[in-house]
């Protein structure tokens, strides 16, 4: 009797999109890290298939690559 093979893990989960979704229906408030290593902390306010818009209080709004992301996280503000 031979082994069964283990079924293979999906291609695309879209984890990424229900994530960026609930970062963008919550308004919370993130910090993204690129490969540059340079940080711009705001609100993902829309995103696509290319980038993500970040709006910021203490500057310009971002549109930001997502193959120039490095990765970005949850950023609650100072005293939360």
């Amino acid at each position: 009797m031979a082994p069964k093979s283990k079924a293979r893990a999906p291609e695309q989960t879209f984890a990424e999109t229900k994530y960026l979704r609930q970062l963008a229906d919550s308004s919370s408030r993130v910090t993204v890290k690129l490969s540059t290593n340079e940080e711009f902390t705001g609100v993902v306010e829309f995103f696509d298939l290319n980038f993500i818009r970040l709006t910021r209080k203490d500057g310009p709004n971002l549109f930001l690559y997502k193959h120039d992301i490095k990765y970005l996280y949850e950023d609650p503000e100072p005293g939360e």
